[in-house]
């Protein structure tokens, strides 16, 4: 590498998701939750009653995955298994009443966690990372053959900074 393994964009894109996810760990951890397992309260709480292949497929994660993530949460009394109303056979996946005043609670943890990563940086600096990592993703997602799901245009963000 020219600069260097400690320079390079990967190393440092890396180590501050890293920092990133053991500050939220430390943050969730007040309300009995592991990183991810508040992504998972986050979608059932504008979706409810999702199924498994649902829940799988809006965390981009396997079925597995998501079956112990609902399984651990479930033993929480966050969440429950239902069967279907229209077919007893296909189980969807509800919030608890705790779960869904945990879920309200996680919005200030997130917020609180983007306020320290943009600490120092103006709108505009922020556009713009925003637009860079878009694009990271977008190049990682092409060499692995998958969909990157997007924010809005440019547009759109810069009316919804100056609003």
């Amino acid at each position: 590498m020219k600069d260097g393994f400690e320079k390079s964009i990967g190393h440092r894109l890396h180590h501050a998701a890293r920092l990133q996810r053991a500050l939220a760990a430390r943050r969730l951890q007040d309300l009995g939750l592991f990183p991810g397992q508040e992504t998972a309260l986050k979608l059932l709480a504008e979706s409810d009653g999702r199924t498994m292949t649902e829940l799988a497929a809006a965390l981009r994660v396997r079925p597995p995955t998501a079956s112990k993530t609902v399984g651990r949460l479930s033993a929480q009394g966050l969440l429950e298994r239902r069967a279907s109303d229209g077919d007893a056979r296909l189980v969807r996946v509800h919030l608890t009443d705790e779960g869904r005043s945990r879920a309200g609670a996680i919005d200030g943890i997130w917020e609180s966690l983007e306020d320290v990563i943009v600490t120092g940086l103006d709108g505009k600096d922020r556009k713009r990372l925003r637009k860079l990592l878009r694009k990271i993703e977008k190049n990682l997602s092409s060499q692995l053959g998958t969909v990157s799901e997007s924010e809005p245009d440019d547009e759109v963000e810069v009316a919804d900074e100056t609003a």
